[in-house]
């Protein structure tokens, strides 16, 4: 049985911006993904960056990779006590 998670803070942003930062449109990106071994279509992830759907942990490790960033850059901004310090 899947459970399903709770969608608290939306990283959507996040992966909006990485993508587009690299100019890579959301069909390369999933074609990238899918040869990586992650089962990804182009609506799954729109729905990432939409905020609809949370991203799965695997796709979340071969994005990094893809993208060369650590995983802070995933979650930018989504902590409202980071940004009082």
């Amino acid at each position: 049985m899947e459970q399903k998670i709770r969608r608290d803070r939306n990283m959507g942003d996040n992966l909006r911006r990485l993508r587009k930062s690299r100019h890579i449109s959301q069909e390369k990106l999933c074609a990238e993904l899918q040869r990586r071994g992650c089962d990804i279509g182009r609506t799954t992830y729109a729905k990432y960056e939409a905020g609809e759907l949370n991203i799965r942990a695997s796709v979340l490790i071969e994005l990094r990779k893809i993208y060369g960033c650590p995983y802070d850059d995933f979650f930018h901004g989504l902590d409202p006590d980071e940004n009082e310090h």
